[in-house]
């Protein structure tokens, strides 16, 4: 008889609503394995464009993500650190460009598909946080704790500003709300894992809610349906 599959909680939500933050800080609190699967996408951008494959290739795409070989990792000061192939792309992956690329080849049905394994295989115990857009809808459908973060277009902007001028990329604010509003668009309405809650997932609006309440308040919820100490 097999062992019951590790926990999952999955936060969702459009970028800039402060699900990866919030992933990592519940994760580090409770010991679980993090998937940052927003960065899986990012990285499959990278190695497209290395690559010289295009959106219009959805069989290489396709390839390319079941190769990818990643690795989550913090620097000492706890900031993320990601590796693709055993090289830090943590700076690329970050990238605007990187995101919109990122954005327009996430709706294609063979690279959702060639990363779904990778995705799964963090599944580990004792559990697992996984941020992403479709988490609860998709990936981990059967999670126990179902989050779905918001915020309004212009206050992700200017996280996602600050966010860059913090690790000294270039960024412009106007620039960043019109790529943001153009993303979310295509996020919800592309017909592969639309951006939208799970049935059963918890909505948090976080536009004017610090990060540190957000937390608390998923470690509360997951309490609730664990059992575990906040």
């Amino acid at each position: 008889m097999s062992a019951p599959a590790a926990p999952v909680i999955a936060i969702d939500g459009p970028s800039g609503s402060g699900k990866g933050t919030i992933a990592r800080a519940v994760a580090a609190r409770l010991g679980w394995s993090l998937l940052d699967s927003g960065a899986l996408y990012r990285l499959l951008a990278l190695a497209a464009k290395e690559a010289g494959v295009g959106a219009d290739a959805p069989g290489r795409l396709g390839a390319l993500a079941r190769g990818l070989r990643v690795e989550f990792s913090l620097y000492a000061s706890g900031d993320e650190r990601i590796l693709m192939a055993g090289q830090d792309v943590t700076l690329q992956v970050r990238a605007e460009a990187t995101g919109e690329l990122a954005s327009r080849i996430a709706g294609i049905p063979e690279v959702r598909a060639g990363l779904l394994d990778l995705q799964h295989s963090f599944r580990r115990s004792p559990g697992l946080v996984a941020d992403g857009r479709d988490m609860g809808t998709v990936v981990f459908p059967d999670a126990v704790l179902k989050i779905f973060l918001t915020a309004s277009a212009v206050e992700r902007a200017k996280r996602r500003h600050n966010q860059l001028i913090e690790k000294g990329l270039t960024a412009n604010l106007d620039a960043l709300f019109h790529d943001i509003s153009a993303r979310d668009e295509r996020d919800r309405n592309r017909a592969v894992s639309p951006l939208e809650p799970a049935a059963d997932a918890v909505q948090l609006d976080t536009t004017a809610v610090g990060i540190g309440q957000v937390v608390e308040r998923v470690m509360g919820l997951a309490g609730e349906r664990l059992g575990l100490a906040g």
